[in-house]
């Protein structure tokens, strides 16, 4: 039986949370002809590759600075290759920074969701759940982030250093140690990422848990089919990574004076 650990999964939706207070106020015509939105929440149905899909978005723009340590997803045995015993190894992931200017000092998310991945959805004395996964339509700014063990489909340019790129592993991506021949960028190198570039956001993060492999969908505004996510904890971010350094080093992010 596979066990993983969801909650890290939900980090994006409480990170930078502050106390705020408020209080109603009648508008008029004219100031309510001034304004526009959306609904908070949105929800999809799809299917593709024989799984039903239901997705919850949070239609929102948010910034955030956080530091967390020693996330480990998805610990079970695997006799393939067992490695630290965890499908994500994640010493140290790290959103923004606080040396730089001020807009490197906050990680920008776009759209964060949640989706259900159903099979036998047509049968209803058969339908399951087998599995879920959290992502952002999009994110960009500096994200420090150590790694131990992946299981997942990533791609981050080294520059002269190499790439550091899961298709590389004989082992397809499952519980990789990064290890690859060189030139590449390997995990002992990887201290920080920038997401997204001059032409936009990265767009393909996300991290599922499943009872059974499952193909999604491209991500939105792209065409690009990701890498089959297996099962167990798998995490997919291949779309503008660079490297910040080839040191292994994350930049600082000491927390705000109290």
């Amino acid at each position: 039986m596979i066990r993983v650990g969801l909650v890290s999964l939900g980090i994006a939706a409480a990170l930078g949370a502050a106390p705020a207070w408020g209080q109603l106020r009648a508008m008029s015509e004219n100031e309510l002809s001034a304004e526009w939105g959306q609904g908070l929440l949105v929800l999809e149905n799809s299917s593709h590759g024989g799984h039903d899909f239901t997705r919850i978005a949070l239609g929102a723009d948010v910034t955030l600075n956080a530091n967390f340590r020693n996330i480990r997803l998805g610990e079970y045995s695997y006799a393939a290759r067992n490695g630290t015993g965890a499908d994500i190894d994640m010493p140290l992931l790290q959103f923004g920074r606080s040396d730089g200017t001020a807009a490197e000092r906050l990680v920008h998310i776009t759209n964060p969701y949640l989706e259900f991945v159903y099979r036998n959805a047509a049968d209803p004395a058969n339908r399951e759940v087998v599995g879920i996964r959290f992502g952002f339509d999009g994110i960009s700014g500096d994200v420090g982030l150590t790694l131990a063990a992946l299981s997942g489909s990533m791609r981050v340019d080294g520059g002269a250093a190499g790439v550091l790129d899961s298709r590389t592993d004989p082992g397809g991506g499952k519980r990789w140690d990064g290890a690859c021949a060189a030139p590449c960028l390997n995990f002992s190198q990887l201290g920080a990422v920038r997401a997204g570039d001059a032409s936009g956001p990265s767009r393909d993060f996300w991290i599922s848990a499943l009872k059974n492999s499952v193909q999604f969908q491209a991500p939105s505004g792209t065409t690009q089919m990701p890498d089959l996510a297996q099962a167990g904890i798998w995490l997919n971010w291949r779309d503008k990574l660079a490297a910040i350094n080839t040191t292994g080093t994350p930049p600082p992010n000491l927390p705000p004076a109290r």
